[in-house]
């Protein structure tokens, strides 16, 4: 597949089969050990059921049923798209200024952070450059940029290089990389959700995508449709649907974060 060009509707069927037969499978298997993830769920802390304070968002509690559909995680503030440099630059100095001012009200600020990119399905072809970049600091506004055509401009450089400011998500070490690849700027103060839900959750090892994290943590689903997920990020002009994604992923990086450090740290036994 050409770098340029999206991938096909028949490309994009393939995959989802693919998947769905990965998926039946995962279920069969499940059905042996679904009764042990029950109780697990049902002495999940309280504090991980709580619905935030915003009207625009609530929770409803674990269903002991495993085999019940999950209400979707959806973001019901406002998204902010930019795709030019200047507008870029404009939003990443409005997203300081509440940042800074979130600083003088408690000692950590916290920030969702993802990126998206073009796959590549070929041998030898590799991926894009990280075209997207979603940033979410609470239930009223996310920042969608289309790093692709605008760069990063000084006061979105200034936001990711400066590590009193928490930048957190799944697999956040291997995005920040790859920022730093395609771009050449460092970002700092990062942390991996799944590190900080292994810490929190007692007994977990697991490598835990954004998707799980969510079902695990607040009973909800993301949905991760593969059309939008493996589609054209470098497109001229996003559409509704990749922007709500965006957007969506990076309020669940931000709220999960925010549920992960509701829970009590775990009690270590003292040694013999």
């Amino acid at each position: 597949m050409d770098l340029q060009e999206p991938l096909t509707d028949q490309e994009l069927q393939t995959i989802e089969a693919i998947e769905a037969s990965f998926t039946k499978k995962r279920s069969t298997r499940a059905d042996h050990t679904q009764e042990p993830r029950r109780r697990t769920r049902r002495h999940l802390p309280s504090s991980v059921l709580a619905s935030p304070s915003s009207p625009s968002f609530s929770l409803s509690p674990c269903q002991a049923n495993l085999r019940m559909k999950y209400q979707t995680l959806s973001f019901g503030g406002q998204i902010l798209y930019s795709r030019t440099s200047v507008e870029v630059e404009k939003a990443a100095v409005e997203l300081l200024q509440v940042l800074e001012a979130k600083k003088k009200e408690t000692d950590q600020v916290a920030i969702g952070f993802d990126i998206e990119w073009r796959p590549s399905f070929r041998r030898g072809v590799l991926p894009g450059k990280a075209a997207v970049m979603q940033i979410c600091g609470d239930t009223g506004h996310c920042y969608v940029m289309h790093i692709i055509h605008s760069g990063i401009p000084p006061s979105l450089k200034f936001l990711l290089e400066d590590s009193s400011l928490l930048k957190v998500g799944v697999g956040i070490v291997n995005d920040a990389a790859k920022v730093f690849k395609d771009y050449n700027v460092c970002v700092k103060g990062v942390e991996d959700l799944c590190c900080r839900a292994n810490q929190k959750l007692v007994g977990s090892s697991q490598k835990w995508s954004l998707a799980s994290l969510t079902e695990t943590l607040v009973c909800k689903e993301l949905p991760k449709p593969n059309k939008i997920r493996l589609g054209n990020w470098e497109a001229d002009v996003l559409t509704k649907e990749k922007i709500q994604y965006a957007g969506t992923d990076a309020f669940a990086s931000w709220h999960l974060y925010q549920v992960l450090e509701s829970l009590p740290d775990p009690v270590l036994e003292a040694a013999d």
